[in-house]
């Protein structure tokens, strides 16, 4: 009999940080696996409150800018069987993303890698491995969401790098209606204050962009320094944090068998 052993991989960090373009590279490396995008539990548009002071509407509160039951009930659901409900709307097609490519070499290491120790773990230890990546913006500030993560990583970006990245960003796609460039000083009055409110926690000092990670949030994440490094050192050190915890996690299974 082989049982299936769902794996949670969070990709998490500001708007423009790189999260998608990791999860996607991620994604067509490890065999069987799928992405669920924060994104895309976004309230409708007519429901997103309006900031109080600027009088323009507020997507980056973290109490609102996401539908928490209904993301941590889709997670908790992904983690019975890693499969994604067919009539789930996906917007990140419609978004158009600039191409940040991984040298070729590495992703056929890593892709190798691990369709042979998945093909190990089905023949020697019954179990199939489904992963699940999950991208999102706010993907840390809710702790039932963040417990359902076997592994967690954070791409950490400076703001000058994000502000621009934003800019440069067209028309979005949310809740399948098209969100049209941020109005004026969107990212100074709330986009960058909204993401300072839901991380400083997360960093020493409340510093997001230089403070050592720090507290129980952080503890076992990955934190990487995104923009210091090239995408292959990225997806490279992800693929080797992610063999790791594969490796642990069958070698607990052995364990509880033999006991």
């Amino acid at each position: 009999m082989v049982n299936t052993r769902v794996i949670l991989i969070g990709v998490g960090g500001a708007t423009c940080a790189g999260k998608t373009t990791l999860a996607k590279h991620l994604c067509k490396i490890l065999p069987n696996s799928v992405i669920v995008h924060q994104d895309d539990f976004a309230p409708s548009m007519e429901s997103v409150p309006v900031h109080p002071v600027y009088n323009m509407q507020d997507w980056d509160n973290p109490e609102s800018a996401v539908d928490w039951p209904r993301f941590r009930q889709f997670l908790e659901n992904v983690k019975q069987d890693g499969r994604i409900p067919p009539d789930h709307i996906r917007n990140d097609p419609y978004n158009e993303q600039k191409k940040f490519p991984v040298d070729e070499e590495c992703s056929a290491k890593w892709k190798s890698h691990f369709e042979e120790v998945e093909r190990r773990a089905r023949e020697d230890h019954g179990v199939e491995i489904v992963w699940t990546l999950v991208d999102g913006f706010l993907l840390y500030w809710d702790q039932e969401s963040m417990d359902q993560l076997d592994i967690r990583i954070f791409l950490r970006v400076q703001q000058d790098t994000l502000k621009e990245r934003r800019r440069e960003r067209d028309n979005y796609i949310v809740d399948g209606s098209t969100w049209p460039p941020d109005p004026p000083l969107y990212w100074e009055r709330i986009a960058w204050p909204g993401y300072v409110a839901a991380h400083k926690d997360m960093f020493e000092n409340g510093d997001v962009e230089s403070g050592r990670p720090t507290g129980d949030r952080t503890r076992g994440m990955v934190v990487l320094e995104n923009e210091k490094m090239s995408t292959t050192e990225v997806v490279d050190r992800c693929c080797k944090e992610i063999a790791a915890l594969l490796r642990a996690l069958l070698q607990q299974g052995d364990s509880y068998h033999e006991a």
